[in-house]
């Protein structure tokens, strides 16, 4: 593939007026084992330092993160998703209208044409794995646009369980809501929280609805202590780890631009907390990856 990606970090970044380190990371050491990032918009430019997706791939298998799930929020991002998906043998595609998309699409009276079109994307590949992310978001959007987000929400949840696909679900200050509509629709086979950001109860509301739970960045945090309590508590089988690059870089370079190549500091603080060996859990959420999108790619 070729030409820049769809957006810019500016253009998407939830929290802006800081001043930011624009310097890559390094690279840290390799994993013993490799691992999948379930979660990741390669379509997202971080200003001037892109990586082109061969880089990126690169540099993440260079580290042990040999597969990524590229997810698409809007309708440029859902196609750039697909045809990244088609052209590259290390990922996978979800696509959707996210949730602070889906209040946009209402408001311009498109967005049945808009969920039309990503059910047919939804459909045009075998290695479109996921519907989402979808989900509710009451951070960045409010009481106007929440009712065009339950009624987004709703049908990717049906489309998910019409066409077979992983359902990844973004929540935002919205763990009952996106519990309640959940229960409503009644969850697909396989389901994802990605970016999981609850308590230990909350985990276990999800765990019990038959969801994995995938961990980004955030859970190295300092002030993250209920997401590592979580993280304890999630059986073995049901933990992912993603980045939702270029967002939510780990420790000890948050704020820096985020990549896949950077998911080993996030799985060696997951050991460290689980009280796991690094290759048994790395081994363990490559695995259950597979499992969670539908088998191996």
């Amino acid at each position: 593939m070729t030409g820049r990606p769809t957006r810019s970090r500016a253009a998407t970044e939830e929290k802006s007026g800081s001043r930011r380190d624009r310097e890559r990371p390094p690279a840290p050491e390799p994993l013993p084992h490799p691992v999948v990032d379930n979660h990741c918009h390669l379509d997202i430019a971080d200003g001037d330092d892109w990586f082109s997706t061969d880089d990126a791939l690169a540099a993440a298998a260079a580290v042990g993160v040999t597969r990524i799930v590229q997810i698409g929020c809007d309708l440029p991002g859902a196609r750039w998703a697909v045809e990244a998906a088609a052209s590259y043998d290390a990922l996978v595609a979800g696509v959707a209208l996210h949730p602070n998309e889906a209040p946009r699409q209402a408001e311009a009276g498109t967005l049945d044409e808009a969920m039309a079109e990503i059910e047919a994307l939804a459909g045009a590949h075998d290695k479109v794995r996921a519907v989402g992310e979808t989900g509710l978001d009451h951070f960045r959007t409010g009481e106007e646009g929440r009712a065009a987000q339950v009624e987004s929400f709703r049908r990717h949840i049906d489309l998910a369980k019409r066409l077979d696909k992983t359902l990844v679900i973004h929540d935002r200050d919205a763990h009952d809501e996106v519990l309640a509509v959940l229960d409503e629709e009644g969850a697909p086979a396989r389901w994802v929280m990605h970016c999981f950001s609850g308590d230990p109860d909350f985990a276990r509301r999800c765990l019990d609805r038959g969801g994995h739970l995938s961990f980004a960045g955030t859970v190295t945090f300092k002030n993250a202590q209920s997401l590592r309590d979580a993280l304890a508590i999630t059986p073995q089988d049901r933990v992912l780890v993603e980045t939702d690059a270029p967002f939510l870089t780990p420790m000890p370079y948050r704020g820096r631009p985020n990549a896949s190549y950077l998911v080993p500091h996030t799985m060696r603080l997951m050991a460290e907390v689980r009280g796991e060996d690094l290759t048994e859990l790395c081994a363990a959420v490559d695995a259950n990856t597979e499992a969670a999108f539908g088998g191996p790619w």
